[in-house]
C-alpha cells in the first residue's frame, strides 16, 4: 500500500468519525431545543387521550392493516401531533400516551431532529406498536428510550403495511408515521428520544 493511499484511507476514517460526531451534536441540540418548548406545548391528560384516539382512527383510515396490527400489540404508544420546534436546524416535539388494552396507562414526550412534511401536509403523527410483552417491558423499564440505541423500530409504509408476508411484520417494535396525506415511510426515528412525563 502506498503512502498516498494510506493517507486517503486514514482521512476517510477521520471524516466518518467527524460526521458521526456532528450528527450526535445536532441530535443533542435538537432535543435541547425541543425541551425548551415543552411548557408551551404541554397538553392535559384529557387532551392527549382524546387526540390519541383520534390519531388511531386516522391511522385505521389510512391503513386497515395498521389497525389490525395495533389490535394485536401488547402496547400502543401514540403521539398524535408532533410539531417542529425552532428555525433552520431545529427539532421536533410531541406528547403522547401509552395504551394497553386500549386504555392509557402512562404518558411520554418525544424529541429529536426536525422532519420534513409532504407538500400540503398539516400535521405528523407517530404510532409505535410493541408487538411482544418483552418489547413492551423493555420500553416501560427504561427511563429514557433512545430509538435506534435502546431498541430498533421497523417503520412501515403504505405498501409494506398491506403485505402479510413482509419481514417487517415480524419485528418486535413496529411504527407508523403519517400525516393527513397518509403513511410516510420515507422518514426515520433515528436519533429520537422518548421520555416519560407526568400528567
Amino acid at each position: 500500500m502506498s503512502v498516498s493511499s494510506l493517507s486517503f484511507e486514514t482521512g476517510d476514517k477521520t471524516m466518518k468519525r467527524h460526521n458521526k460526531a456532528t450528527r450526535a451534536a445536532l441530535t443533542v441540540l435538537c432535543c435541547w431545543l425541543a425541551q425548551l418548548a415543552l411548557p408551551a406545548w404541554s397538553d392535559s391528560r384529557e387532551i392527549i387521550n382524546t387526540q390519541a384516539q383520534q390519531a388511531l382512527q386516522r391511522l385505521a383510515e389510512h391503513s386497515p392493516a395498521a389497525a389490525d396490527l395495533a389490535s394485536q400489540a401488547s402496547g400502543v404508544l401514540v403521539f398524535p401531533d408532533v410539531v417542529k420546534v425552532g428555525f433552520g436546524v431545529g427539532g421536533q416535539y410531541g406528547e403522547g400516551a401509552l395504551l394497553i388494552d386500549g386504555k392509557p396507562v402512562s404518558y411520554f414526550a418525544t424529541a429529536g431532529a426536525s422532519f420534513g412534511l409532504q407538500l400540503g401536509a398539516q400535521y405528523k403523527s407517530e404510532v409505535i406498536l410493541f408487538m411482544t410483552p418483552a418489547a413492551l417491558d423493555r420500553f416501560r423499564n427504561s427511563h429514557g428510550w433512545d430509538i435506534g440505541i435502546d431498541g430498533g423500530v421497523a417503520i412501515m409504509d403504505a405498501s409494506a403495511g398491506t403485505k402479510a408476508g413482509s419481514s417487517q411484520l415480524d419485528a418486535a417494535v413496529i411504527a407508523f408515521i403519517f400525516s393527513n396525506h397518509g403513511l410516510m415511510g420515507n422518514l426515520t426515528f433515528e436519533g429520537g428520544k422518548i421520555t416519560p412525563i407526568a400528567r
